[in-house]
């Protein structure tokens, strides 16, 4: 099966048109249907911060205020959405039982942004969410986490700039783990339309379980045909050798597994995931 729905938490930042970019062209691609969801700030999650001193009017009008920010925003995001859309001559509205092809859907939403999100990843095939690192997009690690975490789908997470191309040299970052198994699932329907397949592995990224050569054979009985090269890290960093490896494959996409030790360990310590969150120039599809 391939990808019929795809989720883009939409803010209208840079980043954000990025993945927007990114989500559209994934649409034409896979004849997929692309739900951008846009969460409002809930006025009343606005006056418990407030703080005491403050009278029951002052509140009221920060409240007022709150919502047109809110509405305001809503009706740009929409307009920017729109837009794009129609740039690509992609159908507006919900896919008709039946029939394939590109469609889209805006939503705006009130209410957290973090778990509004989780709930509309457990049907969606895939998240597009901006790149994590961009300083101009302060959600999109909570996007990200919110898809990975709670609902346990693939999530791709977009680059700084949209690319000309995806899915058609793919690179599988491979560690044995049962989140590196997780995203070669996932990723099943776009390394059968690959051009070319690369697993990257290395002694120090492996941790127990199944060798790359194993992978290998695994999916050459899905009929896909992956060559295994062993990478090494760049400066002692693993992530930084993994995103080298990928670069000189000419790749534009990387498939791996988020987060094999636990997020508070990979903050305090950093790790593989977030060195490629915060430097990869290519779409990343992850899961866990």
């Amino acid at each position: 099966m391939g990808i019929r729905k795809l989720l883009l938490p939409i803010t209208g930042s840079a980043a954000g048109e990025a993945a927007l970019a990114t989500a559209l062209d994934l649409a034409r691609l896979w004849s997929a249907h692309v739900l951008a969801l846009h969460v409002r700030v809930d006025s009343r999650d606005v006056a418990p911060l407030a703080g005491e001193g403050l009278s029951g009017a002052m509140i009221e009008d920060m409240m007022s205020a709150t919502d047109a920010e809110g509405l305001a925003r809503a009706t740009k995001v929409r307009a920017l959405f729109e837009a794009a859309v129609a740039a690509r001559g992609i159908p507006f509205g919900e896919p008709r039982p039946g029939e394939h092809g590109p469609t889209a859907s805006f939503a705006a939403v009130t209410g957290r942004e973090d778990d509004l999100i989780a709930q509309q990843a457990r049907l969606s095939d895939l998240t597009v969410v901006p790149h994590a690192e961009s300083p101009d997009e302060s959600s999109s690690s909570d996007a990200l986490h919110a898809a990975l975490f709670e609902s346990r789908r693939p999530v791709l997470v977009a680059p700084p700039h949209a690319p000309a191309q995806i899915g058609q040299r793919i690179c599988v970052a491979w560690n044995g783990t049962a989140e590196a198994t997780s995203a070669v699932g996932a990723a099943l329907p776009w390394l059968a339309r690959a051009e070319a397949v690369r697993i990257l592995a290395a002694d120090e990224y492996h941790r127990r379980g199944p060798a790359a050569a194993d992978l290998a054979e695994y999916l050459a009985l899905h009929d896909i045909l992956a060559e295994v090269v062993t990478f090494r890290p760049v400066e002692r960093d693993v992530g930084a050798g993994l995103l080298q490896a990928a670069a000189e494959f000419g790749a534009d996409l990387l498939v791996m597994g988020a987060y094999s030790q636990s997020r508070l360990r990979q903050m305090l310590l950093g790790g593989v995931t977030r060195h490629v969150l915060a430097n990869a120039a290519l779409p990343v599809l992850m899961s866990r």
